[in-house]
C-alpha cells in the first residue's frame, strides 16, 4: 500500500451572498475532490486543537500526526529546517516578511507580501539587511518570495507577535510584538524601514508602480523542536512536495525527502500539474507523500474570491484528478485529500474550524455521489479530532 495526502492550503471557508449562499468550496467545480469523498471516509477533521493559533503550522503538524501540544514550538524553526538554519542553543528563530506599510495619520499594514515580491529582489534585501543590522545579534535567512528568516542569537521566546496577513489595512502599532524581550524586535523592525527606504530595488520596485518592501515583519518566534522521524514512528520511508519552506521544513524534522519541483511559486500561477507529475515518480519508490499547495490560502489572504475559486479548481483538476489518473498504475494507493484550516476571504485570515477531509483507497469512481464540502462533511456525521486519530484513520497504524 502507498499512501498519499493532497492539501489544499486554505480551501475551507464561510457562505458567501456571491456563492448563492455557498462556501468556495461547495460552489467550485470540484468533481475529483468529490469522487474521493463518495468513495471513502469523509468527514470534517479538528486540525487546530482549542487554544493553539489557527496557522498553517500548527494545522500542518496535525496532518502528520504529530500533536501541537507536544511538538510546536512555533512557526519559524519549522521553516529554519527547510532552509538549513541550524538553530544553536539559545537561538530563537523568526518569520520574516517583507511588508508594504502605508502612512494615513498613522501607519497601516498594506500588504503582508510586499506585492509577491521575487526571490532575487528579496536575497538583495536580506544581504543588506544582514550588512546593516548584525550588530545587534541577529542573522537574516532568504527564504522564497516575501517569506525569511531572522534568527535572534541567545534571543527570547514567548514574545506575543501578530501575523502581518491577518491586520491587512489596519494599523500596526496595536500589533507590534509584547512581552519581554518585544523592543528589541520592534527596533530591528523600526530600523529595516530605514534601511530599506531608499533601497535600489524599493527604487525599481517604485518606478515599476510595484508595493515596495518597506520593512520587516517579525512573528512566528520559536527555539528548535525535537521531533522523532516518520520513519520511526511507522517505518515507513516518505517525500513531502511544497512551495513553503513551513512545510518542507516538517517534511525535514519528520526525516521526509524534500522534493523540489521546477516552478513551484506558493501562489495562483504555481505548477500544478508538475507537483502532481513528481509525486507521481517519487511515489514508485517511496511509502508516504504529501503534496502541499499554497494558493488558495493566498488568495483567501487577498480576499479575493474570484482567485479563491480558480485555485481550488486548479488544485482539483491539474493535482488531485492528475494524481487520481496516475494511480491507476499502481496496485494500491490510499489518497486523502483536505484543507489545513479555512482562510475566509471576508476575513483574509485563518480561522480554527474543523475542515473536510476525504480518504479513499484506489481510484474512485467517476460519477460522484456526495460533494467536498464543509456542509455535507458536517452532515455525514464523521468528526476526527485529534492528530493520532486522523493519522491511524489514514494509515491504519497506531502512532507513536
Amino acid at each position: 500500500m502507498k499512501y498519499l495526502i493532497l492539501i489544499g492550503d486554505g480551501m475551507a471557508d464561510e457562505p458567501l451572498k456571491e456563492c448563492d449562499g455557498k462556501t468556495p468550496l461547495e460552489y467550485a467545480h470540484t468533481p475529483n475532490m468529490d469522487r474521493i469523498a463518495g468513495a471513502g471516509v469523509f468527514g470534517l477533521f479538528k486540525t487546530i486543537p482549542d487554544g493553539f493559533p489557527p496557522g498553517s503550522d500548527v494545522a500542518a503538524l496535525s496532518i502528520f500526526g504529530y500533536p501541537p501540544q507536544r511538538y510546536y514550538t512555533g512557526r519559524a524553526p519549522l521553516e529554519a529546517a527547510s532552509l538549513g538554519v541550524r538553530l544553536a542553543e539559545g537561538d530563537v528563530a523568526f518569520r520574516c516578511n517583507l511588508v508594504t506599510l502605508r502612512e494615513d495619520g498613522t501607519v497601516l499594514m498594506e500588504d503582508y507580501s510586499a506585492g509577491h515580491i521575487s526571490t532575487e529582489e528579496a536575497a538583495k534585501i536580506m544581504e543588506t539587511l544582514n550588512e546593516r543590522l548584525s550588530h545587534l545579534g541577529v542573522t537574516f535567512y532568504t527564504g522564497k518570495s516575501y517569506r525569511h528568516l531572522m534568527v535572534w542569537h541567545d534571543g527570547r521566546d514567548g514574545i506575543k507577535t501578530t501575523p502581518p496577513h491577518d491586520i491587512m489595512g489596519k494599523p500596526i502599532e496595536e500589533y507590534l510584538p509584547r512581552g519581554e524581550g518585544a523592543e528589541r524586535l520592534k527596533e530591528l523592525m523600526e530600523l529595516s524601514r530605514e534601511v530599506l527606504k531608499d533601497h535600489p530595488v524599493n527604487i525599481t520596485r517604485k518606478k515599476e508602480g510595484k508595493p515596495t518592501a518597506d520593512s520587516i515583519w517579525l512573528w512566528g518566534g520559536g527555539r528548535s523542536p525535537v521531533m522523532p522521524t516518520f520513519k520511526e514512528r511507522f517505518d515507513m520511508e516518505g517525500a513531502v512536495i511544497s512551495a513553503v519552506d513551513l512545510v518542507n521544513g516538517i517534511g525535514v524534522l519528520a526525516g521526509l525527502e524534500v522534493i523540489k519541483v521546477p516552478g513551484a511559486t506558493g501562489y495562483i500561477d504555481t505548477n500544478y500539474e508538475g507537483k502532481a507529475d513528481y509525486a507521481l515518480e517519487a511515489l514508485r519508490t517511496k511509502d508516504f507523500l504529501c503534496v502541499h499547495v499554497e494558493a488558495p490560502d493566498e488568495a483567501g489572504h487577498e480576499g479575493s474570491l474570484e482567485k479563491k475559486l480558480r485555485a481550488i479548481e486548479d488544485f482539483d483538476k491539474k493535482v488531485v484528478g492528475r494524481v487520481l489518473d496516475g494511480i491507476k498504475g499502481f496496485d494500491a494507493v490510499r489518497v486523502a485529500v483536505l484543507a489545513d484550516h479555512p482562510t475566509p476571504v471576508r476575513l483574509r485570515t485563518h480561522t480554527p474550524e474543523p475542515v473536510p477531509f476525504a480518504i479513499c483507497t484506489g481510484v474512485p469512481a467517476e460519477d460522484p455521489v456526495v460533494a467536498f464540502c464543509e456542509r455535507e462533511a458536517q452532515d455525514s456525521g464523521v468528526f476526527i479530532e485529534t492528530p493520532e486519530d486522523f493519522i491511524e484513520e489514514f494509515l491504519g497504524r497506531k502512532t507513536t
